[in-house]
């Protein structure tokens, strides 16, 4: 910090730059980044290692903006710091392909550690980040050597607070000990509809002592040395997660706005900011910063010679510990091990030769049970259904408080917790988490899945239970309409296979993905293997593929996934002998499938064949883009029954005889 410019001259930077930019746009949040402008000073100014030059250096403390409507706080902070935000750029806050969006945006602009604005997440991708962390350091730490060793910083508000998911994440890092995890508690009282005391009287504190956090109290948000002193006693708890309760004023220095909901999301008003200069003696013009205040906030010099002091650290690491160096690099950058492409394809190769008809589930478990061992960086959970789910492998150790060297995280019931915890550790880096649940309850978690979709993440959603297949717990556990929404996610790879080959190659596919997440759909019920020629098994990593042919031109084109590529299967032979001439293509992911040229979807799905049936034990909304108006789908037009699963395929009618009759109806 400058010994010439006090902290509040430098806080009221924040301030400024934020209401001018608000004022401008005509529209965002102005209230919390002025509340929060002192503690941002202090932690940016004194306590965040971080590069503005490199925002990418590996050991960089992280910060999270949970509160992502405050977005002009964090705009401000990398402006001031210097990171390559612009004047410009926050000139052209919320406006069309800028760098500085009406929330953050993962991939905009440079600082940006993950997107923040559905309340609750951020704090919660902030748990993954020092989950990571902390796996990190057990993993790769040697005496003298501590070469992961950052911290990671959330600013939340009441809104946070009140989202059920801080509920579940908070609790889950207490009870893992992330002790470098220092949480700030932006505590205004106020909401959009108000002051919170009204639908807010939850005993903060107490709840998060009750987690197993360190908790400190009644910090003035406006006292920098408070504030200050709040940081250090965090540090200093290595084995709890700190929660800093900090007082603030929303909009704080608005003569008539501060302390009220009218700051919280909307312009200030010319007027109002003229007033709010003055009290605050920002004697400058709109978005006009003075030199001094920029010198006094840069982090270049500190940041280089932060990153150098590792860097030379890392040297001497990698001459003391060249393979685990080595890792280290490897998994930073996201690359796979050299003999993985090798050694999956000849797995996958394997099983086609050596039938099995195993439930998914099950194959999906034997699958990581081979890939395991070839990949130290997957990091799987379940939500309290590893025994369903079948996410343990024969590799798997548990992460805990004590020893978190392990690479397997029993999340406990909280999917959507889950779900944003794995954001947090892809966008940290090191790992490729997976964790599953019931396909069911991906309902629970949906904003994280399409979170993770926005930020282009590649964590890896296992669904198991697949449709009413799974029985006798009946519609409430039974998927129906979830695969229609999945599918209509964007940047969503959604598979479903028929049987261990397909749930082998889809795994395959969710490892080598980089730029997106994966959901991964298996059945509870054992599942026939289907016979396939070196090329069809080849073609299964395209998303589908012609499973079973005719000579010449078909009739008609069957078109299933999972447990009904069977029913499809058995159809067409009974269509065969009855003279047509019957095509049958197995559609593991309608999203993979997308993404092949249009020669290879034509050749699959020829345009002049318009006689299609599709056969899924799920809602047919998804499918009439493969069937046409006019074509036939089998499949679920209402919720699931409680019954064995055999009796609900033939309630509902999802049968070989359905797909038969539906076929010859084709024919008019």
């Amino acid at each position: 910090m400058s010994t010439t410019l006090s902290r509040r001259e430098l806080a009221n930077a924040i301030r400024a730059l934020s209401m001018d930019a608000v004022q401008q746009a005509k529209s965002g949040h102005p209230g919390a980044p002025m509340g929060m402008a002192d503690i941002a000073q202090v932690l940016w100014g004194d306590e965040l290692s971080h590069n503005p030059a490199n925002p990418d250096w590996a050991n960089r403390d992280r910060f999270v903006l949970s509160n992502g409507h405050g977005s002009m706080l964090l705009y401000s902070l990398l402006h001031l710091t210097g990171y390559d935000v612009s004047i410009d750029d926050l000139k052209q806050f919320r406006q069309l392909h800028s760098k500085t969006p009406g929330h953050p945006e993962y991939g905009y602009a440079p600082g940006v550690e993950t997107t923040t604005g559905p309340l609750g997440q951020g704090i919660t991708n902030a748990v993954g980040f020092a989950i990571a962390e902390k796996s990190l350091a057990a993993q790769f730490n040697q005496p003298g050597f501590n070469i992961v060793d950052h911290y990671t910083y959330a600013f939340m508000g009441d809104g946070c607070l009140m989202e059920g998911i801080s509920h579940e994440a908070c609790s889950l890092a207490g009870t893992l000990g992330l002790g470098k995890l220092i949480a700030f508690w932006d505590d205004n009282g106020i909401s959009i509809d108000g002051e919170v005391e009204g639908w807010f009287t939850d005993d903060t504190p107490a709840r998060f002592k009750s987690y197993g956090w360190q908790v400190i109290e009644a910090v003035d948000g406006h006292d920098p040395e408070q504030i200050a002193a709040a940081i250090k006693a965090a540090k200093a708890n290595t084995t709890q997660p700190t929660l800093i309760c900090c007082k603030t004023v929303i909009g704080f220095g608005s003569p008539n706005k501060q302390g009220t909901e009218s700051c919280h999301g909307a312009p200030l008003g010319d007027d109002e900011i003229a007033l709010t200069r003055e009290a605050l003696g920002w004697h400058y013009g709109p978005f006009e910063v003075p030199q001094d205040i920029y010198a006094g906030w840069s982090a270049l010099e500190r940041g280089q010679v932060a990153e150098a002091e590792w860097n030379a650290l890392f040297d001497a690491y990698a001459k003391e510990h060249p393979a685990l160096a080595d890792e280290f690099a490897r998994r930073q950058v996201g690359r796979l091990p050299a003999d993985w492409q090798e050694k999956a394809t000849a797995y996958i190769e394997q099983l086609q030769a050596n039938p099995s008809n195993d439930a998914t589930r099950k194959s999906s478990q034997n699958t990581l049970n081979a890939f395991g061992p070839l990949l130290p960086e997957l990091m799987g959970g379940s939500a309290d259904l590893a025994g369903s789910n079948l996410t343990i492998w024969q590799g798997s150790q548990p992460l805990t408080a004590d020893d978190a060297s392990g690479n397997y995280i029993y999340y406990g019931v909280r999917e959507f917790a889950m779900s944003a915890i794995m954001n947090g550790i892809a966008l940290h880096g090191g790992f490729k988490p997976y964790g599953a649940t019931f396909l069911m309850f991906m309902e629970y978690a949906r904003n994280a899945v399409r979170m993770a979709a926005i930020m282009k993440q590649p964590a890896i959603f296992v669904y198991t239970h697949d449709s009413i297949g799974l029985g006798e717990d009946g519609p409430t556990h039974q998927p129906v309409e979830q695969l229609v929404a999945l599918r209509s996610t964007p940047n969503l790879d959604n598979w479903r296979p028929c049987d261990q080959v397909e749930s082998a190659v889809a795994w395959k596919a969710a490892i080598e993905r980089s730029d997106g997440p994966t959901t991964l759909i298996f059945s509870r019920q054992g599942m026939p293997q289907q016979d396939r020629t070196a090329e069809q098994v080849a073609n299964i990593a395209k998303g589908g593929y012609i499973l079973k042919d005719t000579t010449g031109t078909p009739d008609v084109i069957l078109i299933a996934t999972g447990s009904e590529v069977q029913i499809a299967v058995a159809a067409a032979d009974q269509l065969t002998q009855a003279g047509q001439a019957v095509r049958v293509v197995s559609m593991p992911s309608t999203d993979v499938f997308e993404q092949q040229d249009q020669a290879y979807r034509d050749a699959v799905l020829p345009p002049n064949v318009t006689k299609r049936v599709a056969v899924e034990a799920l809602s047919k909304d998804s499918w009439y883009k493969y069937v046409g108006l006019n074509g036939a789908i089998v499949g679920m037009d209402t919720f699931g029954e409680s019954a064995p699963a055999g009796d609900l395929f033939q309630h509902f009618g999802i049968t070989v005889e359905a797909a038969v009759t539906a076929a010859k109806s084709l024919n008019g």
